[in-house]
């Protein structure tokens, strides 16, 4: 490694053993953004239900040494990575719709350029409701069941259910306008 961030490295770590814990967090939060894959899902669905069960045995709920704070504080920093990726899902309407159209936009010219296989306007809409049913909302309440975001950690879940509701009744007339943009 080079000595330009030196002095970067010696607030991050200062042992082997620090360097090797902080480059798996790194990796384990890169990672945490593919949620394609079902066998790191599965993994980490694993490691959140160690971490934070209700039903740990007294000898773990006592457990509070570095080793158990360190799984709590890496699946919490994973999961929070994945709700940045997915971010406007869980805030105002308003913000999810612009970048859910952006991101159609983008699959949807891919789409005609030949980039991509299938139009995502066929399924689109059923996508975003089995993606909220799925991914967003159980996201957003292993958020707020850990109190990551302190008092403001309903927000969060309340936002995705009500863009999940707001979805459902807009969202065939919207992918359909979404459509009618891109060919103007």
């Amino acid at each position: 490694m080079s000595d330009e961030y030196a002095a970067l490295r010696a607030c991050i770590y200062q042992t082997e053993d620090e360097l090797r814990r902080f480059r798996q967090l790194v990796v384990n939060t890169v990672m945490a953004t593919d949620i394609a894959d079902k066998e790191l899902q599965a993994l980490r669905k694993a490691r959140w239900e160690m971490a934070f069960s209700n039903g740990n045995s007294a000898a773990e709920m006592l457990d509070h040494s570095v080793a158990s704070e360190d799984r709590k504080a890496t699946i919490v920093i994973e999961h929070l990575i994945q709700a940045s990726d997915v971010s406007h899902t869980m805030q105002h309407w308003h913000i999810y719709k612009k970048w859910n159209e952006r991101f159609f936009i983008e699959c949807y010219g891919a789409y005609m350029a030949g980039r991509a296989d299938v139009d995502p306007s066929k399924n689109w809409y059923r996508s975003e409701i089995g993606f909220f049913d799925v991914y967003v909302i159980p996201l957003a309440r292993k958020l707020q069941s850990c109190g990551v975001f302190g008092v403001s950690s309903h927000e969060y879940l309340n936002y995705a259910m009500a863009n999940r509701e707001e979805w459902v009744r807009e969202g065939e007339s919207l992918v359909q306008s979404f459509v009618a943009k891109f060919k103007e």
